[in-house]
């Protein structure tokens, strides 16, 4: 029987299921979503595992063009605050200016989803507030993971048919 336990190399590191939203409907919103999934894919300690396909839906609230929006999947060890802001940082880059609500946006990245925490703190609402109310983010988090439940909600599955009657166009796959 060793003496003492020599400490591993590295510590063990817990992964999260993280899902992202990402939508934009300024420049070439497609390939703005590209270079999103690939700079999640490079966020430490993080792998994209998937992407949905992406889909068009009309801007909500404001005017302007067209949204292409998708759902990304990710294996994480980040803290859900420390995901957030790496999402915020991944926006700025791409010319993200915080304004009015639903205005037109070169990027934008939600955090949907982590794990099955229910969070709400100035900072962060998990899951997110208004998932189950968007096709553009329903339909997307379908092709993904259907069975999925939405804490304090359902299934995905289940919610796909209040969100029915929202115009949604299919692209291209990612």
């Amino acid at each position: 029987m060793p003496d003492r336990i020599e400490p591993a190399d590295e510590p063990a590191s817990v992964e999260s299921t993280a899902f992202v939203a990402l939508g934009a409907n300024l420049g070439d919103a497609v390939a703005t979503l590209r270079a999103a999934l690939a700079a999640l894919g490079r966020l430490p300690g993080t792998r994209l595992v998937r992407a949905s396909r992406f889909v068009r839906s009309p801007s909500a609230g404001a005017p302007g063009p067209d949204y292409v929006n998708a759902v990304a999947e990710l294996r994480t060890a980040l803290d859900p605050l420390a995901l957030l802001r790496a999402l915020l940082a991944i926006e700025q880059t791409h010319g993200r200016r915080r304004g009015p609500r639903n205005a037109p946006r070169t990027l934008d990245l939600d955090l949907l989803l982590f794990d099955d925490l229910v969070l709400d703190t100035p900072e962060l609402v998990l899951p997110h507030p208004r998932l189950h109310e968007r096709a553009f983010v329903l339909v997307p988090l379908a092709d993904l993971d259907a069975q999925r439940v939405v804490p304090g909600r359902g299934r995905v599955v289940d919610l796909l048919p209040s969100v029915g009657d929202q115009r949604l166009d299919t692209l291209t796959p990612p």
